[in-house]
């Protein structure tokens, strides 16, 4: 098991997260519910619970780069190219995200989304919500809700064990 990451008084333990954020994505899950992933840690979250739930479906990544804000200064990635292995049109989709906190990281997912078509319905759940939002979106479901200082940055990471851990970093 990781290490949990602390600053101050503050301790995540993205193992403890993950395991909550397993049950309860086993009860959110209805017949045809695709799994997608924001590149990379919400991808790495798919990547488990499509493992650990037991679930026959591919990995499938949503990236937000074409439609972010900020795509001038972040350019394009080779690795966090969209792919979807199921028809958008009429879907019910559960977007899955490590940290949600202005929005505008879903917001682009959205848009991405909706160039490959129409879903019945998306749904969000992420290890933590850490607030901060600068566009009215929010998390059907987080696995933690916390505040931090605007000049820090809280990341996931991935070991090679396939392991996972926080790290808080200034932004």
């Amino acid at each position: 098991m990781s290490e949990p990451v602390s600053a101050g008084l503050l301790a995540l333990d993205a193992e403890s997260l993950y395991g909550e954020l397993r049950q309860h994505i086993a009860r959110m899950l209805e017949s045809g519910t695709q799994l997608a992933g924001v590149t990379s840690g919400g991808v790495w979250l798919v990547e488990r619970l499509i493992a650990d739930l037991g679930l026959e479906q591919p990995v499938n990544t949503l990236s937000s780069a074409l439609h972010r804000d900020d795509y001038a200064q972040r350019g394009l990635a080779a690795s966090a190219q969209t792919k979807l292995a199921f028809d958008v049109d009429g879907a019910d989709i559960l977007v899955l995200d490590d940290v949600l906190y202005t929005g505008r990281t879903i917001r682009a997912v959205i848009n991405e989304l909706f160039d490959y078509g129409r879903p019945a319905r998306v749904r969000l759940a992420v290890l933590v919500d850490r607030g901060g939002r600068e566009l009215p979106i929010q998390a059907d479901y987080a696995a933690a809700r916390l505040t931090l200082p605007a000049h820090q940055k809280l990341a996931l990471a991935r070991q090679q064990d396939g392991s996972l851990h926080f790290a808080i970093e200034s932004a």
